[in-house]
């Protein structure tokens, strides 16, 4: 084979090892959209299975509140007194391929850094490392779980730093800030109030009407009531924001997987095209080396 035919092959080669590598990227990025596509539903399964137990949580401060009420009293204090200082809880990601995901949340929380003072927790490596970046180092780093079930454990352990952070640090305030999907805006940021528990929020339960007859009682003591019910809604709320947040994630990451499976389509038509062209090429020039060849034996009879 003359060395020039040895040239084509070796493209022939790579062009059918390009067509391979392209199938198997195809087959991740479809497996990837599928995961995604599934977790999605979970995650917005898992809020609205929430909702019960936070209209619960509710119609408890609602009756605490109104004994308050009723006694002369003001709105109770929900959060650290005596104290100025902030935690920010930040909600990024584990993984990547999820576009400008981790940038739109991180972008925000450092409008919202109220100085050095602030404390700075992130749930996600990606954040952190958009953050750190940043110029802003990170005081505490949780884990994102993998699924569903993983949530209540995280919320847990978040609840359990926010009392150390209050007890420890002399925190009064700890805001949440994470994606969500809003409209067509697969990751907009959003941010929220965990403690104090906001007096507009407290406010509006007090002017709720109870749906019954007649306010229910309580025998554990007021404090003790008010204390639990602040730490349940403290997990709605974490527990939202977090299942918000990784419904948007996944949305987002099937947003860029539909991209790259256009763009790998694309690419695997023209590499085929390519391969088409070069094989025919190789075949006409091993028919062209047969004729000459077969001229040069006639030749050399006569």
């Amino acid at each position: 084979m003359t060395r020039m035919g040895m040239a084509v092959m070796q493209t022939l080669e790579s062009l059918s090892d390009a067509l391979d590598t392209a199938g198997d990227i195809h087959s991740i990025v479809r497996t990837m959209k599928a995961l995604s596509a599934a977790s999605i539903r979970q995650f917005e399964q898992a809020e609205e299975a929430l909702g019960d137990y936070a209209r619960t949580v509710d119609l408890g401060l609602t009756a605490l509140l109104h004994d308050r009420h009723a006694r002369g009293l003001p709105l109770p204090r929900t959060g650290a007194a005596g104290s100025s200082r902030t935690a920010l809880i930040v909600i990024g990601s584990e993984r990547g391929l999820c576009g400008r995901y981790n940038e739109t949340v991180a972008r925000h929380a450092l409008d919202r850094i109220d100085g050095p003072d602030t404390l700075l927790a992130v749930i996600g490596l990606r954040a952190t490392a958009r953050l750190e970046s940043a110029g802003h180092s990170v005081d505490t780093l949780f884990t994102l779980p993998g699924s569903v079930a993983g949530l209540s454990d995280l919320v847990q352990s978040v609840i359990v730093q926010s009392d150390r952070w209050q007890r420890e640090d002399g925190i009064g305030r700890i805001r949440v800030v994470h994606n969500r999907r809003e409209g067509h805006a697969l990751a907009k940021p959003v941010e929220r109030q965990l403690l104090p528990l906001p007096d507009a929020y407290l406010e509006s339960l007090l002017d709720a009407p109870w749906p019954g007859p007649g306010l229910p009682f309580f025998r554990m003591s007021p404090p003790a009531l008010l204390s639990w019910l602040v730490q349940q809604r403290l997990f709605v709320s974490l527990y939202r924001a977090l299942a918000e947040a990784l419904a948007s994630e996944h949305a987002t990451r099937l947003a860029a997987m539909q991209g790259a499976e256009r763009n790998i389509e694309e690419r695997r038509a023209d590499l085929m095209q390519a391969y088409r062209v070069k094989r025919q090429e190789t075949i006409t020039r091993e028919l062209m080396d047969v004729v000459s060849g077969v001229e040069a034996v006639r030749t050399v009879e006569e």
